[in-house]
């Protein structure tokens, strides 16, 4: 079965496909909790997908609609922080915009976190 692309003309490595479907199986608790009030276009209606392939980085959320990733942090992002410069740079050069928010925010705060999500879709 071909692997519908989300960014036309992406190829995607077996690996990276299998990882990304690892990674859906494994969400941490403040993605699952995310992910249930972004699903079925929840968010005004911009449509989210999770765990994303995008020029060979698997971003968390992604909405095309909005060129918009969304990366939760949390503190692995503590330790790998050029590695995510490299990945927004690259991010950035195709049009997408990078929001961070950290865990906490969602765990701790929903409505404002999605708040934020919405405006920086409708900007």
């Amino acid at each position: 079965m071909p692997i519908k692309n989300i960014i036309p003309g992406q190829k995607i490595a077996p690996d990276k496909l299998q990882r990304a479907r690892e990674l859906r199986r494994e969400m941490t608790p403040a993605e699952k909790m995310l992910w249930q009030a972004l699903r079925g276009n929840q968010l005004g209606g911009f449509h989210f997908r999770r765990q994303q392939i995008i020029a060979g980085f698997i971003v968390d959320f992604y909405c095309h609609t909005a060129g918009l990733i969304i990366e939760l942090e949390g503190g692995i992002h503590q330790q790998q922080q050029e590695y995510d410069a490299e990945r927004e740079k690259v991010l950035a050069e195709m049009g997408l915009c990078v929001l961070y928010i950290p865990n906490e925010d969602v765990l701790k705060n929903l409505p404002k976190t999605l708040e934020k999500i919405r405006a920086v879709c409708l900007a």
